[in-house]
């Protein structure tokens, strides 16, 4: 008995060493190195170069475009695009030619000053978050069709390790980079041009990536005889052919995944879209301005950069392997309800930040409390997200999913600079830390709504 358990402890360690996760660890770190570069590492840059926090808090909305991916999410999962598709396969195709345009706006931005063409990096700014989201709904998709539900969890928890190391990449790295480049302490568009292009430089692990993997095989026959079978109905309707295959794609692809969960889950499912939509506000909120405030406090670039490479990767990884262990052990909805805690305490460490001042310990504790929150939430909010979904439309569905778990947090952002103007930084902190209590109560409610689901079908089905 002894040795049957100590097995399958070493069968669950040893998950991690599998290819499958080695490439959603690739995969993860190429989702998640754009981001900061249109939202935390951004800001820092537009506040250096004597962009009003006002402005800066508009500048966020760029990242709305990850709360609308699910509106073009139904052509990722069922439209092969030209080219890439015949060479690569559906999946692939779509994860290359995002990665290639996410290169080529990240050197867009680089050759932007924003004191002077505000609106040329702007606007690259917006095709770099639009093409980062659509490479997020194919590996989205590629992660839940590549394994089984046993690798679920290891795949998940890997992803999540590669897109914190790619966040600390883009942020301490960029602003090292930044640093070296150009001037620590005075703003230089030399520094930040050399590091957009260095970050641009760094989505070559998913672009190689992406050329080694294979397409996933999926079981897509229920999905095109449902797809035959409406095409046949509009016809015998009175529908042309023509028109009949166009409305009879369109439903399979955009309707047919959201009616789906609904029917999976009936009224409950508003109640889980509720907690989804609000899930990340606190965090997501503050995130704006944190950089901003790094700033405005005193902080050098090579000093945040310094503490987030050094604290930061230690933490997120930290952070990511306890959530596996913590959900394995206790639960996704109990750790999905220890991370919104979390995330809200370690709002008020900035809080206390701002009465203390420039502190390089309190930098790092801030950092550290706010990574090793964030990838125990992040860890549980992942399974949470992926258990919700059906394979047969992966990625139409975990784009919705995702797309709601920002797109009210992202709107909120868009004024923190104005509410920090008016109020100041302490209490925008506390603000934030106040909002994300609500979470707690649709967590609850959902666990609460969830248990009595599984009571009433075990009921029925035994």
């Amino acid at each position: 008995m002894e040795q049957a358990v100590e097995d399958n402890n070493n069968q669950g360690w040893r998950v991690y060493l599998e290819k499958k996760v080695l490439i959603m660890l690739a995969l993860g770190f190429s989702s998640g190195l754009p981001i900061l570069l249109v939202f935390g590492t951004l800001s820092f840059w537009l506040r250096e170069a004597e962009v009003s926090r006002t402005d800066i808090g508009f500048f966020s909305w760029v990242a709305l475009a990850y709360g609308f991916k699910w509106i073009w999410s139904p052509l990722i999962d069922r439209f092969p695009i030209p080219i890439f598709s015949h060479l690569f396969g559906r999946r692939r195709g779509w994860m290359l030619f995002s990665q290639l345009m996410i290169v080529l706006s990240l050197c867009g931005m680089a050759l932007s000053n924003p004191q002077v063409d505000l609106f040329q990096l702007a606007i690259f700014a917006i095709i770099v978050a639009f093409a980062s989201a659509s490479q997020d709904i194919v590996i989205d998709a590629y992660r839940i069709e590549l394994a089984t539900e046993r690798l679920q969890a290891a795949l998940a928890a890997a992803y999540m390790t590669g897109y914190r190391l790619a966040m600390i990449m883009a942020g301490a790295g960029a602003l090292a980079f930044a640093a070296w480049f150009g001037s620590d302490t005075e703003y230089d568009v030399t520094g930040w041009k050399f590091a957009y292009f260095i970050m641009a430089g760094f989505m070559l692990v998913g672009i190689i990536t992406a050329l080694c993997i294979n397409e996933p095989s999926i079981d897509s026959a229920d999905i095109e005889n449902a797809e035959r079978e409406y095409r046949q109905q509009l016809i015998s309707d009175g529908m042309t052919p023509k028109k009949a295959r166009i409305a009879a794609w369109f439903y399979t692809a955009a309707v047919m995944p959201f009616k789906d969960f609904f029917d999976r889950y009936g009224r409950h499912a508003l109640l889980i879209l509720a907690l989804i939509g609000c899930y990340r506000i606190s965090d997501v909120v503050m995130g704006v301005m944190a950089n901003a405030f790094y700033v405005d406090m005193g902080f050098t670039k090579t000093q945040v950069a310094s503490v987030t490479k050094i604290y930061g990767v230690i933490m997120t990884l930290v952070g990511a392997g306890l959530g596996g262990i913590l959900i394995s052990k206790f639960g996704t909805m109990r750790i999905l309800a220890l991370g919104a805690f979390l995330s809200a305490c370690t709002n008020l460490l900035f809080m206390l930040f701002t009465f203390i001042g420039n502190s390089i310990p309190m930098l790092a504790i801030v950092i550290s409390a706010d990574n090793l929150s964030a990838g125990i939430a992040t860890a549980a909010f992942i399974t949470y997200l992926s258990s919700l979904t059906n394979v047969a439309f992966s990625a139409t569905q975990y784009a919705l999913f995702s797309s709601i778990m920002l797109l009210f947090p992202k709107f909120i952002a868009g004024f923190s600079g104005m509410y920090v103007d008016n109020f100041g930084y302490n209490t925008f902190f506390f603000t934030t830390a106040l909002i994300g209590l609500p979470v707690l109560l649709l967590i609850y409610l959902v666990a609460t709504k969830a248990k009595k689901h599984d009571e009433v079908s075990s009921s029925l089905t035994s």
